[in-house]
């Protein structure tokens, strides 16, 4: 028997199921991981980690070199990890980017918001100008630089909260925690696997109609620019997805693009890379053996990688 607890953290749903164990010690296991993700990485807090270093980096004039947590050093070397091998379609260092574009507090206030934004195409920084080393867990970064760890962070928390609730549960159990619609799975699974709606929006009912797969293990990730929209001046919609390329919201070939991967963390990754890499998305998906479903700004829907085609209803 599935017992499911939902709550809101990080600025979006959160989906708790659990697969024989204790449900309640999992959901503290989850409430304390999530704590520690939202001070330390959290870009719409003033006082949270990463909020100090941007503020310490934009307060100098050369080059900083700091000591940070062990969170926040795990949570950059996965960013940094990412952009690597998307060839720097994900990076880290587009928060100035996500700042100029309007995204810069709560979404809830940023889509009903009246002022008017400047746009200005420039390219990000460059995560190769970030250096960190994990064994000091130090980072070295110009001056002036922002990160932003969206693509990859939200990933991870729910890796390591699927992680803290089956430590909290013990052997035997299965966990499943979705962090706005990004899934993350631990432990044993129930008959059949978790299944798993496949929307564009994190807040659909689970039980809506639409295309449903069941995974044993491992995680889904879905990225989108149908959600999370606003205006950016007259008559420019904009998105979050950022193209480090330009420093502006990605050019829609892909409108959504859910993933599978062995981690929530890497498939975040792959997701929202491959929105920003657009036609070139599904020859890298390919070559890196990552299932895939994407859907093209016209609504075709494009299947890779072993992905499952969706089952006819049964005749009644």
């Amino acid at each position: 028997m599935l017992q499911q607890a939902d709550w809101r953290a990080l600025g979006t749903g959160v989906r708790l199921l659990v697969h024989a164990g204790d449900i309640e010690a999992a959901r503290d296991a989850v409430i304390r991981v999530l704590d520690d993700v939202d001070r330390t990485y959290s870009r719409f807090r003033d006082d949270s980690e990463l909020s100090r270093l941007n503020a310490t980096a934009a307060a100098s004039r050369v080059p900083v070199d700091v000591p940070i947590s062990l969170l926040l050093a795990r949570t950059l070397a996965g960013s940094l990890d990412a952009a690597r091998n998307t060839g720097g379609a994900v990076d880290p260092t587009v928060g100035a980017s996500m700042r100029a574009i309007g995204y810069d507090g709560d979404f809830a206030k940023i889509a009903g918001s009246s002022r008017t934004i400047e746009l200005k195409l420039a390219p990000v920084p460059g995560w190769a100008r970030v250096q960190l080393d994990v064994a000091t867990s130090r980072v070295r970064m110009p001056a002036g630089i922002e990160l932003d760890l969206g693509s990859t962070g939200k990933g991870l928390a729910a890796d390591l909260a699927a992680a803290a609730a089956l430590e909290a549960m013990g052997a035997g159990a299965g966990v499943l925690v979705s962090l706005g619609g990004d899934i993350a799975t631990a432990g044993a699974c129930p008959d059949g696997g978790w299944r798993i709606l496949i929307a564009e929006d994190s807040n659909t009912a689970s039980d809506a109609d639409g295309e449903v797969i069941a995974i044993e293990s491992g995680a889904v990730a879905t990225s989108t620019t149908t959600v999370r929209r606003w205006k950016a001046g007259e008559g420019v919609g904009a998105h979050h997805i950022i193209d480090p390329w330009t420093g502006l919201s990605a050019h829609i070939v892909w409108r959504t693009v859910t993933t599978v991967a062995a981690t929530c963390e890497a498939a975040n990754a792959a997701s929202t890379a491959a929105i920003v890499m657009g036609a070139a998305a599904l020859a890298w998906l390919e070559a890196n053996g990552l299932p895939a479903r994407l859907v093209a700004a016209d609504g075709t829907i494009i299947r890779i990688g072993g992905w499952p085609a969706p089952q006819p209803a049964p005749e009644e």
